[in-house]
């Protein structure tokens, strides 16, 4: 739903609309709960919900909730793909909840979205009912909702989408109905040390995954905003010190990734020595060819990192795609980041067994 809210804003004050999020998934599945797809009064459809399997089952409810007001809700399971029933041909199940959406929706989707603008988390709860009620959750906040508060707030700090309330699907409670808590985290960060054109086209890639980006670098002439539009801030500092002052101030985390394309031992040095020490960091690497990995490590045993410390490094940067340019290079390394936070092998589907979706 991040990636259509401005839609939705602009649209609903010229008439409601369906919206239609995926609330619950079993197994494997083309998306998470949370996304999202507006149907508006005309028939126009913004965003996706499955790349296509059960959109056109959905677009016959949203037809139906608009024309009545009241909520629904679908359960689509496995189909064969050559079969002519609405399904996954993936084999997973998708829950989709679909419900009318009108203006006075926008305090509550203009107070996620100012939040969101503002980097800090928060969550949206809707309840599954056929008249629906929402609640824009924020972390501190205390007021009791409808008996699901609590849990729904335990999600919120765990940075999860789920439902809360009764277990059982169609259970209702007037006290605690069934409610699909959608959890917007802080987007995880991604900062670039250099002022290239691998960072500019890194930073390109980073955005697109949903990373907060910084770059950073001492040079004032080559560290501008021009340069890298695509970044959300661009730091001149030293990078080290840089990184030093973010971590003291606790906006570093286990999602953060740092790498370093400087090809510069004065930068990289101390930059490296420290994101090396600091166990939290989901990814730590380094841009440069084999020589420059062996004398880089040389030049951190003596700066005091250890071999512990040595191991997290990820150098050279990238995975094996013979990349050359700039954004060859850039998807090269965004690969090797997803592959290590999510603990795949960065292996070819096709030299694999076993499901897709983990």
């Amino acid at each position: 739903m991040r990636t259509i809210l401005e839609q939705l804003i602009d649209l609903v004050p010229a008439g409601p609309v369906a919206l239609a999020r995926v609330i619950d998934t079993t197994g494997a599945g083309p998306r998470q709960p949370g996304a999202a797809m507006i149907v508006t009064e005309s028939g126009a459809v913004v965003g996706s919900l499955s790349g296509g399997c059960v959109e056109a089952a959905v677009l016959d409810s949203a037809r139906t909730v608009l024309a009545s007001g009241h909520a629904a809700s679908d359960r689509f399971g496995y189909a064969a793909s050559d079969g002519i029933e609405i399904g996954l041909t993936c084999g997973g199940e998708l829950e989709i909840f679909v419900e009318l959406v009108d203006a006075t929706r926008l305090p509550a989707l203009t107070e996620l979205r100012r939040a969101l603008a503002a980097g800090e988390p928060a969550a949206l709860a809707t309840t599954l009912e056929a008249s629906t009620a929402w609640k824009v959750l924020r972390p501190g906040d205390c007021e009791p909702w409808r008996g699901v508060d609590r849990d729904a707030r335990a999600l919120l700090a765990a940075g999860r989408s789920g439902i809360v309330g009764p277990e059982e699907r169609g259970t209702e409670s007037s006290t605690r109905p069934r409610t699909f808590v959608q959890v917007f985290a802080t987007a995880p960060r991604m900062i670039l040390a250099g002022a290239n054109d691998f960072v500019r086209a890194l930073s390109r890639t980073g955005r697109q995954l949903g990373y907060r980006v910084t770059v950073v670098d001492a040079r004032e002439t080559f560290a501008t905003p021009d340069r890298f539009p695509a970044a959300h801030e661009v730091v001149v500092a030293w990078p080290h010190r840089y990184l030093d002052s973010e971590y003291g101030a606790g906006r570093l985390d286990h999602r953060t990734v740092v790498c370093v394309l400087t090809h510069d031992a004065k930068f990289d040095v101390p930059l490296l020595a420290l994101a090396l020490g600091i166990e939290d960091l989901a990814f730590v690497g380094a841009l440069g060819s084999r020589r420059t990995h062996a004398e880089r490590l040389e030049r951190l045993r003596a700066a005091g990192v250890t071999e512990a410390g040595l191991d997290r490094l990820r150098s050279p940067l990238g995975l094996d795609l013979n990349a050359h340019t700039p954004d060859e290079t850039a998807i090269s390394i965004a690969a090797h980041i997803l592959a290590v936070r999510g603990g795949a092998s960065a292996l070819p589907l096709d030299r694999l067994d076993g499901p897709i979706h983990r």
